[in-house]
């Protein structure tokens, strides 16, 4: 039996306890059978979950669909609350998908160090694990000659390039055999890999194929994605031609066409890219069977409807690149950054958008596929974040909280792949993407210190099983996203988007619970507003002015006892990640 007298560390398994203040616990002999918030009734035949099949936007994204197995952590045992307010219902055998492992992607850049040479960084991308890094990301991908020392341009490649505006400007080159410490190569983004455990996805250089001079300046770009696939030998599988091609911002999107000489149009447009792309892909897929590689090339899309007042390019984008790529691509490419650009948003804005946009971006792409006639495939969101600026939003633990509902959200509307931007940026008065501070965020914060949304994706990850679960929450500020580890167990995140506490009870239908429950609650300080800088975790917070606690690897859960139901207190602005044992 348990009484509730004593505080009770424990360590690895729940049979092994430290005694110490408020709770004593003893191994029962007894089999708990409550199925209200408990175990099963053993009398109840609890149907097998079925697994459908990978969806079309999924695709060979699940080849590597990995099975989960919980381990349990080490914990506190806590006073359950009273008189929940909101309740979550959960079916563990009524399986929405299996999980995707290569949701949860970063992208590294080429001025974010070697980071081979920055122990504390990698580290923490060991850490975090994304399994996805994708390089070099970005408009630098537009100009990234990656066989190029530092300085050494094709002579095909113009040193002067138009901008959207009709400018001459400097083209900006990049060279990924440029070893020195602030930028990073090609070895040490293959280094960085290898040494932290993850893969990668590759953007080829498409504005070479618009800007270039040769005679043939298709061919000329198309062969040098060709020679990074062949260098490559197959340690990445996935790749992608251009970044944001379509858009005013890129290099390519403009020419000057007295220079070139295969009589291409001055702008871009999605029939022009989609053309090149089959040249692309055909060079590409051709080194690879050279070496006996299997690699899938993406193309881009846009996300949503273009609106009146964006450009020409972009009102005939996805109807030119379906049209004219659909049969070659194996998958399409889009990128959000969810909220107005330059808006300074609020929390609730962030978060509303952080529920509703993924499910948009999924029914309009796979539709706008549909009626130009495509198939639809695998779709990639290889960039996404929120653009709201001017009160830290970036850097919140708000943002944090937008970056779990987006994953739940991706997991829901059944995309292939994802990575967030990024790794590291700049600070830039707090509006900045980076995962971590690059050494110039003010306050004595220590460089490669991760922000907030680190640490949610981090538990996010740990304590997420390997299938999604149907759940339901009785509030519309409580939203969940269930899970189920093939190890057993029953997981869910929860996360409260509102502005007051709730008292919630979780129901398990169709699972048999153990005696215990673990869980981390993320919550934000009171340092800025409703962006606070800051995360604590289990109500350990960070030694300095943002971020979180160092020892968060080490961190113990709480728990409780299943007996008498599931109930845990879901802080106002907060994410909880629980799991039941089996």
């Amino acid at each position: 039996m348990y009484s509730y007298k004593h505080k009770v560390y424990c360590l690895l398994l729940p049979m092994i306890c430290i005694t110490t203040l408020s709770y004593s616990c003893k191994k029962s002999n007894t089999t708990n059978n409550n199925n209200n918030g408990g175990g099963a009734d053993t009398t109840v035949t609890i149907p097998a979950a079925v697994d459908p099949p990978p969806a079309n936007t999924q695709g060979f994204f699940m080849d590597d669909w990995a099975a989960k197995n919980f381990t349990v952590p080490t914990c506190t045992m806590m006073e359950k609350p009273g008189n929940p307010a909101v309740t979550i219902d959960i079916d563990a055998t009524n399986v929405v998908t299996k999980i995707s492992t290569n949701l949860f992607g970063n992208n590294a850049n080429p001025y974010m160090s070697q980071i081979v040479t920055e122990p504390a960084l990698l580290n923490n991308i060991k850490q975090l694990h994304p399994k996805i890094i994708r390089f070099p990301g970005g408009n630098i991908s537009s100009v990234y000659l990656w066989n190029a020392a530092k300085g050494v341009v094709p002579a095909t490649a113009p040193l002067k390039i138009k901008d959207a505006n009709g400018a001459n400007i400097d083209a900006g080159y990049w060279f990924g055999k440029n070893e020195e410490g602030w930028t990073l190569s090609v070895d040490n983004y293959y280094n960085t890999l290898q040494q932290s455990g993850n893969e990668g996805m590759i953007t080829v250089n498409y504005g070479y194929a618009r800007y270039g001079t040769g005679a043939d300046p298709v061919a000329d770009a198309a062969h040098l994605a060709a020679d990074w696939v062949r260098y490559d030998n197959g340690r990445t599988r996935y790749w992608e031609i251009g970044n944001e091609s379509n858009g005013t911002w890129q290099a390519g999107y403009r020419i000057d066409v007295s220079q070139n000489k295969d009589g291409q149009p001055e702008y871009i447009t999605g029939e022009l890219y989609g053309k090149h792309v089959k040249v692309f892909i055909d060079s590409m897929r051709r080194a690879a069977q050279e070496i006996g590689k299997t690699i899938y090339i993406g193309s881009q899309l846009l996300e949503t409807a273009p609106a009146s007042w964006q450009t020409p390019t972009d009102q005939n984008w996805n109807n030119g690149v379906v049209k004219q790529a659909g049969s070659a691509t194996d998958f399409y490419i889009v990128h959000s950054y969810f909220t107005p650009y330059n808006t300074n948003s609020k929390a609730a804005d962030i978060l509303n958008a952080a529920s509703s946009v993924p499910k948009n971006i999924m029914t309009y792409v796979t539709g706008n596929i549909a009626s130009n006639g495509g198939t639809v495939k695998p779709i990639a969101l290889t960039e996404w974040n929120i653009f709201a600026t001017g009160s830290l939003q970036m850097v919140s633990h708000v943002s944090g909280m937008h970056a779990v509902m987006v994953l739940g959200e991706l997991m829901k509307n059944k995309f292939g792949m994802a990575s967030r931007w990024d790794l590291s940026n700049g600070w830039d008065n707090g509006n900045d993407h980076g995962m971590f501070n690059a050494g110039d965020e003010p306050g004595g914060v220590a460089k490669w210190s991760p922000r907030p949304a680190f640490y949610h994706m981090y538990y996010f990850q740990k304590y997420m099983g390997d299938r999604l679960v149907n759940s339901t929450s009785s509030s519309t500020d409580i939203v969940s996203y269930a899970t189920t580890f093939s190890s057993g167990q029953s997981a869910v995140a929860i996360v409260n988007t509102g502005t007051g506490d709730k008292t919630v009870t979780i129901n398990l239908k169709n699972f048999k619970s153990g005696e215990k429950y673990y869980w981390y609650t993320l919550t934000g300080g009171n340092d800025n507003g409703e962006f606070s800088r800051k995360v604590y975790i289990n109500g350990i917070g960070p030694s300095g002015v943002s971020g979180g606690p160092d020892n968060y690897t080490s961190i113990q859960a709480n728990a409780a006892m299943v007996k008498d139901g599931i109930r845990m207190l879901a802080p106002a602005r907060s994410v909880s990640f629980v799991v039941v044992e089996k």
